[in-house]
């Protein structure tokens, strides 16, 4: 048996009106994980039903419950619940079965050595509505065209993660559906596995096409993260400057024609929009300084540092 056995997990799962699930689920993961060292870190999500009894009813030793004050959508859930956990490895999974437990071991194995950093799950044959299978396929691809980052399934919610990716990620929005490409932009190594995909055992979804919206907006703030983040005057400061020098030009063939030729430029439309883009493009340019300050204030007000170190070696090749 693996080596990983001799280390915690924990398995987080965010719960919202599961309470049809819950026991049938907690059973599967006991099946699954039998010999291993592992916690089950359930996350309610503030359920209308009677979840949270029949989580507690369970009196299992191996569950462990966080109770939430309001309904903070499952981002925040999934937020909580690894800042509880304790395991070396953290495994993320639905409440509502149609994660596998049973497909957890092979891809703690593809974990063990240490090359991956992130293991996540693709659906086969998956077991979704067509209002879910073709907002998640639009997701997936805009995702690899504009990020470069080909994960073919990032709306898998299984998948494990090393302790120091999953402690460092930040989830709030709907973020957890790029929780993927967040532990990218940590330095994370990731790899693909096909797992299994079930109907929902009971209960209905909660995924709506109003979230598509949400996952776009969230989806753009992520590529500003991911290249911008570390230097926003780039992107603010460079079309600033681009405005200011297309209403400069503007103004000054105006001017020629004011004084050259002497018609009136009082009434010109132009005029309005050179002056626009002088003023639009001096505010872009002071939010990228404003930004650029914030970033600093960020990293230095917290003593964190804009990299992260994998592994230090020292002489003969072992890490220090």
């Amino acid at each position: 048996m693996s080596t990983v056995t001799d280390s915690l997990l924990s398995i987080v799962v965010p719960l919202y009106n599961e309470e049809d699930n819950v026991v049938l689920l907690t059973q599967k993961i006991h099946e699954s994980l039998e010999g291993y060292n592992y916690q089950i870190v359930y996350v309610d999500d503030f359920s209308k039903d009677k979840t949270r009894k029949v989580v507690k009813n369970m009196d299992d030793s191996k569950v462990h419950l966080i109770e939430l004050k309001k309904n903070y959508g499952q981002s925040l859930a999934l937020a909580a619940g690894i800042d509880y956990a304790e395991g070396e490895y953290i495994i993320t999974m639905d409440g509502d079965l149609q994660n596998d437990p049973s497909d957890i071991p092979k891809m703690l194995e593809e974990a063990i050595g240490g090359e991956y950093d992130v293991i996540t799950g693709i659906r086969q044959k998956r077991k979704d509505s067509l209002v879910k299978k073709i907002p998640s396929k639009i997701a997936n691809f805009l995702v690899r065209r504009v990020t470069k980052l080909d994960i073919k399934d990032n709306g898998c919610a299984l998948k494990v993660f090393t302790k120091d990716i999953a402690k460092g990620l930040n989830l709030y929005g709907e973020m957890h559906r790029f929780i993927t490409l967040l532990a990218h932009l940590e330095g994370a190594q990731i790899k693909q596995v096909p797992v299994k995909h079930h109907a929902r055992h009971a209960g209905v979804s909660k995924y709506g096409l109003e979230r598509v919206f949400k996952v776009v907006a969230d989806m753009m703030l992520l590529l500003f993260i991911r290249k911008y983040f570390q230097r926003p005057i780039h992107l603010f400061g460079i079309f600033g400057v681009l405005l200011i020098i297309l209403g400069i030009f503007i103004n000054i063939y105006l001017l020629i024609v004011k004084l050259g030729l002497g018609e009136d430029i009082g009434n010109r439309p132009l005029l309005i929009f050179g002056m626009m883009f002088i003023l639009g493009g001096i505010q872009l340019f002071t939010i990228g300084i404003v930004m650029e300050l914030l970033i600093r204030t960020y990293y230095e007000s917290q003593q964190k540092r804009p990299y992260r170190v994998k592994k230090i070696s020292i002489g003969d090749g072992k890490a220090a």
